[in-house]
């Protein structure tokens, strides 16, 4: 992906090829926008600039545009364009891969927390009322650790492994719920994404504000079913024993991630933080490994 995207996209690691099939990825000097800049902090002028920049970078790259491989199956790929069936096939990933598949061994926890698949379906009937807008490069994962702010202050993108094609809305979508702007603060970012998107691409930025709620609603509660699942496997100690120390932490983060998205229709009212750690607490201690291990 690096390699493709070189002299397409400024400031993302250089790859150097030093021998047949060797290649070095080079080392970004400087410190991740998350350590330089306090958490929910505005961006800079300069930094604002510079990811409108990446913005329209990418919004030119069109689909199968690039050497890469794609790892999802062709059938699974929405038609060029159809940004419903972008978040319809996210949504559908969410379900049956997540909390289906991943998620079957912690099912009694979902229960505990009151969470099941109403958001899911819910948010499937919303996605078929999405504008369409032609697809480009998504970097999929825009947060304050994936930006590196270099010696002399430019910001440098990383961490490419998360890129797909699809609506370009959904970066901004994904950007925005990782870094937790204040509100004044995201609406300029919004006018950021918009002018740079739109300049590089016209029209895909066509009936954002109507489709960039639906967008974040997907992204609030697909955090909850990973972070329900990364708390457990976090809490998870040889011989099923509950690791206290870790506890408070996973409760904290769970009880963030279902508060953010407690307004999204078929998600429940967020339980209370010591409510979620007693049902991680219950979750481990009722297993038959903790049980074996305690007698």
């Amino acid at each position: 992906m690096l390699t493709a995207l070189r002299g397409r996209v400024r400031r993302i690691p250089e790859i150097i090829g030093v021998g047949p099939g060797v290649w070095l990825q080079g080392f970004i000097e400087g410190a991740t926008l998350g350590s330089d800049v306090a958490p929910r902090a505005p961006l800079s002028a300069l930094h604002s600039e510079q990811l409108g920049r990446l913005f329209s970078e990418m919004a030119v790259i069109e689909t199968d545009e690039l050497d890469v491989d794609r790892i999802c199956l062709p059938e699974d790929r929405p038609e060029e364009g159809d940004s419903g069936g972008f978040l319809a096939g996210l949504v559908r990933f969410t379900h049956e891969r997540v909390y289906a598949e991943h998620g079957a061994p912690f099912r009694a926890l979902f229960e505990r927390l009151g969470v099941d698949t109403a958001p899911l379906e819910k948010l499937a009937l919303s996605a078929e009322r999405l504008e369409p807008r032609p697809f480009s490069l998504l970097h999929g994962d825009l947060h304050r650790e994936n930006f590196i702010v270099d010696p002399h202050g430019d910001l440098w993108t990383i961490d490419w492994e998360l890129a797909l094609f699809g609506d370009p809305l959904y970066d901004l979508a994904t950007h925005l719920h990782l870094m937790r702007y204040q509100a004044d603060e995201e609406e300029r970012i919004c006018r950021v994404w918009q002018s740079a998107v739109e300049a590089a691409r016209p029209g895909a930025t066509e009936g954002w504000r109507h489709d960039l709620p639906v967008l974040l609603e997907y992204k609030r509660v697909q955090s909850v079913y990973t972070d329900v699942i990364r708390g457990a496997l976090a809490l998870e100690q040889p011989e099923g024993a509950l690791d206290r120390r870790t506890l408070p932490e996973v409760a904290r983060q769970v009880q963030l991630a279902l508060a953010a998205a407690q307004e999204v229709p078929g998600m429940p009212t967020a339980p209370a933080l010591h409510e979620v750690a007693r049902a991680y607490r219950w979750w481990v201690t009722s297993r038959p490994s903790f049980t074996a291990s305690a007698s």
